[in-house]
C-alpha cells in the first residue's frame, strides 16, 4: 500500500510559518549586529537583570531570595538557564535569548490579533479581502520592523518580553469575547498570559484589573445573540470565571505575600530603600509632569511617537491615523476589543504624574533622554490602529464614490486593498528610515546614559584582574556589578549586599555583609568602593589606604582598598 501524501497546509498555517521565519531572521540578524558592536549591555538595567539571575546560583548565599524585591521575578528566572555559561554571562547574550523569543511571539500575536478582531463586521461590509489578508500582515510587519523594538529585543531588557504576553492576553481575550466554542479555553489562556505579564512588569497588574472588568462587562452587561446565550450562562454559572479571576490576580497576590514574608512589608517594592520612590528622593530627580495628568499623558505619548519616527510630521501622522482607527473601531465595531492595547496610556499617565516614573524626551524640557523606552508599550496599539485608520479612510464613502465616478467598471475593492498595503508600508518605511538615520532613540538613550558607567566599570575591571587570583572582594554591587562581569570574576568571590538574611530588617547584625563591613580585614582581601556607598564608608571609617583611586568623568570616584597589610614584593 502506497503511503498517502500529507494533506496540504491551510493558507493561514502557511502564512504563520512565513511570518515566524521572517521574525526569526530579523531577531537573529539584529542580535548578531548589536552583539558584534558590544551594545547588548548599554542599559544598566540589562546588566542588573543578568546579574540578579546569576546570583541565584553564583553567590555566597545562593537561592531564590537573591531575586530581591523591586524587579518582578519572571525575566530573571527565564534568563537563568542561559547564563550558566560564563561567556554568555559576560557578553550579555544569555539575557537576550528570552527577549528574542518573545519578539517572535509578539510579531505572531499582532498578526493573530488583527486576524481575530477585524473580520466579523468587515465581512458584512464586503471588505474581507483587506481585513483578512492585508491588515494582519502590515500590522505584524510594522511591529517587527520597528528599530527601537529591534534593539530592545536583542538585550536583556523586559520590554519585548512584556509586550509578547500583553499582546497574547488581548488575543485570547478577543477570542473569548466572541463567545465561540473555545471561549472557555481562551479565557483561561488569557488568564495565564496575564499572570506571566504580572510577573514581568507592574503594567500587567493594571492590565489584569482592566481585563477582569471587561470580562464582567461582556458576561453580565452586554447582550449577546440567543445562539450564544447558553454558552454565556455556562461561563457565568460555572467555576470558569472564578478561575480566570484567580489566575489573573494570583501573581500580584504572590508577590505581595513574598514581600510581606521576606521583607516584613508587602509594599517593599514600592516604598522600600531600592524602590523607584526612594531612588527619586535620593537623587532629587526632576519630574516635569509631576501632579499634572495631562502633561504626564503628553510626555508618554511623545515618548511613544519618538519610538515610531524621528520626524515630527510623521509622528503627528501616526497619531492622527491611530485616532481615525480608534473612531472606526468605536463606530463600526472593527477591532473594538483591540482597544485594550491602549491600556498603557492611563497606567503610565498616573505613574508619571503621581508615582516616581519621570520621562524625559529630547524635544521637551529638560531636553534629555530618560525612560523614553516606555513609549514602546504603545507600539502594538499604533501598529494595529494606524493601518485600520488608513483602511477606513480609503473605504470611506467619499473616496469610494470618487473612485467609481472616475472608473465605474473597475473593481475598486481590490485596488483599495493594494492602496492600503502600499500606504501603510510607506508610512512604516518613512518612519523607520528616519530612525535608522539618527539611530533608534532607545539605543541613543542607553548609549548616552551609560558612557560614564561603562568607562568606570572597564577601568575597575582592569584593576580587579590585576589583583591576586581568588581574592575575596568586599563590594556593593549596586550600579557597578558590570565591573565584575567584565572581569569575569564569579559573584561568589565577593561579599555583597545580598549576603545577609533579608527578613531581618532594616539590617541583619549577624549577616555576612554587615559583619564584613564592620571588620573588612576579617572577611575580605580587598574592598572595592564607590564614593558614597557602604563599602566606601566602611573603608574611610577604618582609615584604610587606597591601593588606587579611579576617576571617570560624570561618575563618583572608585577606589580599591587592601584590607590587610600587603607583603613587600
Amino acid at each position: 500500500m502506497k503511503p498517502q501524501p500529507s494533506p496540504p497546509k491551510l493558507h493561514s498555517e502557511i502564512e504563520t510559518v512565513r511570518l515566524v521565519w521572517l521574525a526569526i531572521f530579523v531577531s537573529v540578524f539584529s542580535f548578531l549586529y548589536y552583539n558584534r558592536h558590544g551594545d547588548l549591555l548599554l542599559y544598566g538595567d540589562a546588566v542588573a537583570h543578568i546579574n540578579i539571575a546569576r546570583r541565584i546560583f553564583d553567590s555566597r548565599t545562593p537561592g531564590l531570595l537573591q531575586l530581591g524585591t523591586v524587579w518582578l521575578p519572571l525575566p530573571h528566572l527565564l534568563i537563568l538557564p542561559f547564563i550558566l555559561s560564563k561567556q554568555m554571562w559576560q557578553s550579555g547574550s544569555g539575557g537576550s535569548i528570552p527577549s528574542m523569543a518573545a519578539f517572535v511571539f509578539g510579531v505572531l500575536g499582532i498578526f493573530r490579533l488583527v486576524r481575530t478582531t477585524l473580520p466579523a463586521t468587515a465581512q458584512e461590509a464586503g471588505k474581507s479581502d483587506v481585513t483578512v489578508l492585508v491588515l494582519p500582515w502590515v500590522a505584524a510587519v510594522l511591529y517587527a520592523a520597528n528599530p527601537n523594538l529591534i534593539y530592545m529585543q536583542s538585550t536583556a531588557m523586559g520590554e519585548s518580553l512584556y509586550l509578547a504576553f500583553f499582546i497574547w492576553a488581548v488575543v485570547y481575550f478577543a477570542k473569548f469575547a466572541q463567545l465561540g466554542e473555545d471561549a472557555s479555553r481562551s479565557l483561561i489562556k488569557c488568564g495565564l498570559c496575564l499572570a506571566a505579564a504580572c510577573w514581568i512588569r507592574y503594567d500587567g497588574w493594571f492590565l489584569s484589573g482592566v481585563l477582569v472588568i471587561a470580562a464582567v462587562a461582556i458576561l453580565f452587561i452586554f447582550g449577546k445573540p440567543e445562539v450564544k446565550q447558553s454558552r454565556r450562562e455556562k461561563i457565568i454559572g460555572g467555576p470558569l470565571f472564578a478561575k480566570f479571576v484567580l489566575i489573573a490576580f494570583a501573581a500580584p497576590a504572590l508577590w505581595l505575600a513574598y514581600n510581606a514574608a521576606v521583607y516584613r512589608n508587602p509594599l517593599e517594592f514600592a516604598n522600600g530603600p531600592y524602590s523607584a520612590k526612594a531612588i527619586e528622593q535620593k537623587t532629587a530627580t526632576v519630574n516635569p509632569a509631576r501632579g499634572n495628568l495631562w502633561a504626564a499623558s503628553s510626555y508618554f505619548l511623545k515618548a511613544a511617537e519618538l519610538n515610531l519616527s524621528e520626524s515630527t510630521w510623521l509622528q503627528r501622522l501616526w497619531l492622527l491615523l491611530a485616532l481615525v482607527g480608534i473612531l472606526s473601531a468605536a463606530f463600526t465595531g472593527r477591532g473594538r476589543i483591540a482597544l485594550l492595547l491602549w491600556t498603557p496610556l492611563p497606567f503610565y499617565a498616573f505613574s508619571i504624574a503621581y508615582g516616581s516614573i519621570p520621562i524625559f524626551v529630547p524635544t521637551w524640557w529638560p531636553f534629555s533622554m530618560y525612560n523614553v523606552r516606555y513609549g514602546l508599550q504603545l507600539l502594538p496599539a499604533f501598529v494595529v490602529y494606524a493601518p485600520v485608520g488608513i483602511s477606513f479612510i480609503l473605504h470611506s464613502s467619499v473616496v469610494q464614490s470618487a473612485a467609481k465616478a472616475a472608473s465605474p467598471a473597475t473593481d475598486w475593492r481590490r485596488w483599495t486593498a493594494i492602496a492600503t498595503f502600499v500606504a501603510v508600508l510607506a508610512l512604516g518605511a518613512a518612519g523607520d528610515a528616519a530612525i535608522w538615520r539618527a539611530d533608534p532613540i532607545c539605543y541613543r538613550e542607553a548609549s548616552v546614559n551609560s558612557r560614564g558607567r561603562v568607562a568606570l566599570d572597564k577601568q575597575v575591571a582592569r584593576w580587579i584582574n590585576s589583583l591576586p587570583p581568588n581574592s575575596t572582594l568586599l563590594m556593593f554591587l549596586g550600579e557597578h556589578v558590570g565591573a565584575l562581569e567584565q572581569a569575569g570574576i564569579p559573584l561568589r568571590q565577593t561579599i555583597n549586599e545580598g549576603n545577609h538574611r533579608t527578613w531581618r530588617q532594616p539590617v541583619d547584625p549577624e549577616g555576612l555583609w554587615e559583619r564584613a563591613l564592620a571588620d573588612p580585614a576579617a572577611y575580605a582581601d580587598y574592598a572595592i568602593a564607590f564614593e558614597g556607598d557602604p563599602v566606601w564608608k566602611s573603608a574611610t571609617d577604618r582609615h584604610l589606604v587606597a591601593l588606587v583611586e579611579i576617576h571617570t568623568t560624570g561618575q563618583p570616584p572608585a577606589a580599591i582598598f587592601p584590607t590587610r597589610s600587603q607583603p613587600h614584593q
